[in-house]
């Protein structure tokens, strides 16, 4: 039992470490075009997302209760034994945390929600069976959801900017007022912060209110986790939102320099209300793929855009990679446990400090601050090609079509004014 309560410990503490990377991994995710745009500058733009990914936390625990109750049977916890499963738990944060701090080194918007779930899927495979994994939870609530809300996010933001721009149109020279819109942007990601604090710090506070059904400190019919474990997970997030997040803002940024006020604004509502809607029904989405899909639906609805299909591929490998990268490396570290046991979880904590140590001062050689940091979301807006100058629209054509022939009857009429005079004239002569 003193072996399993330490396991707990190490549990909590490595899905906080995780909570932490996510927060930093994903900065980007909320304040992505307002820093593009000009609405917000950095340092405040994560000093804002960090506060609201803090309320956010506390707002619901439908997507905690698919992490502890859903993806994993309970039937495979009780025939493994607590303490090899909590050693699988801990395997499988070890594939999260790898793979987070990986993408985070080289600057790539993957997914932190997908590098958590494949890490304790590979993991649980390996030390439990295919038995204690729940395929149907997962499909429903995890898969279909990250194929289906970037394309539904993309959709609507694409619907949003047509509005935004039809509405603002004007033909008569004066300001359109679209700056506007770079006021709205403030409100806009301040959603998308909350509903990123909603989703994701939701996900570590299943994991940890799983350790704890698992070892006998919760009682299982009580889904909803303690109020120590959303306080600390939303802390953690909150916090390594505030500090880590400015190499993947530097990254993505490059992607956005053409985004516009409206675009953004357009983006962000429907980032937010994906999210948060799908968060209400526990779907535990991912906050990059959304962004990502709503920053290439705003941008082919500006006139005259086109989809970089092999950027567009790109970025859509990259997502598809994240799961089963790091369900292999949760797999590779839950070997060790099955191999070894509490030795193996020694090897694996030991190896876990390595990576992590490693990688933070690798890191340091080329160090991103709120000074050299550009803007945000994933390089999604490269996927968009934008022409400098968009085609006239049907109506434009029209004005233009009409100004065209009154010109010429004007042309015309003066043309024949001057052809009577002269005529007149030669004949008084």
């Amino acid at each position: 039992m003193e072996t399993a309560a330490l396991i707990v410990v190490l549990v909590i503490v490595l899905a906080l470490f995780f909570d932490f990377t996510n927060g930093f991994h994903d900065t980007a995710n909320a304040m992505a075009t307002p820093i593009a745009t000009g609405a917000l500058k950095p340092k405040t733009a994560v000093l804002l997302a960090a506060g609201l990914n803090l309320v956010g936390a506390f707002l619901s625990t439908e997507v905690s209760k698919t992490v502890s109750h859903g993806i994993i049977n309970e039937d495979a916890i009780r025939d493994a034994g607590a303490e090899l499963f909590l050693s699988v738990i801990f395997a499988g944060l070890i594939g999260a945390i790898t793979w987070n701090m990986l993408t985070w080194l080289l600057g790539l918007p993957s997914s932190s929600s997908h590098a958590l779930f494949g890490g304790l899927i590979g993991a649980t495979i390996v030390g439990v069976g295919l038995g204690g994994i729940d395929f149907g939870m997962v499909l429903s609530k995890i898969v279909l959801p990250a194929l289906i809300a970037p394309i539904t996010a993309g959709l609507i933001a694409f619907a949003a900017t047509k509005i935004a721009y039809s509405i603002t149109r004007r033909y008569d020279g004066k300001p359109d007022g679209r700056d506007g819109f770079r006021w709205g942007q403030i409100f806009t990601s301040s959603l998308v912060a909350l509903a990123h604090g909603t989703n994701d710090a939701q996900k570590t506070m299943g994991v940890i209110t799983l350790a704890l059904i698992t070892v006998g400190w919760q009682n299982s019919e009580q889904s909803d986790p303690y109020f120590w474990v959303i306080f600390a997970c939303a802390f953690t997030i909150a916090l390594g939102t505030y500090l880590g997040g400015w190499r993947i803002i530097r990254t993505l940024g490059k992607g956005l320099t053409d985004v516009k006020p409206a675009q953004g604004f357009a983006a962000e509502s429907s980032t937010a209300a994906t999210i948060l809607a799908s968060s209400a029904l526990g779907f535990a989405l991912s906050t990059t793929q959304v962004a990502s899909g709503s920053v290439i639906g705003s941008g082919l609805g500006r006139r005259g855009s086109t989809v970089r299909w092999r950027t567009a591929g790109r970025i859509g490998i990259g997502w598809l990679l994240t799961l089963p990268a790091a369900a292999a490396v949760g797999a590779l570290a839950a070997l060790l446990v099955v191999w070894w046991g509490n030795w193996g979880v020694a090897i694996d904590a030991i190896l876990a400090l390595v990576i992590i140590v490693g990688l933070f001062l690798r890191s340091r050689r080329n160090a991103v601050t709120a000074e050299n940091a550009m803007s945000d979301v994933a390089e999604s807006g490269l996927a968009v090609e934008l022409p400098d100058m968009p085609p006239p629209t049907r109506r434009r054509l029209r004005i233009e079509q009409a100004r065209a022939k009154a010109k010429a009857e004007h042309k015309a009429k003066v043309e024949h004014k001057a052809q009577v005079k002269a005529a007149k004239k030669g004949s008084e002569q």
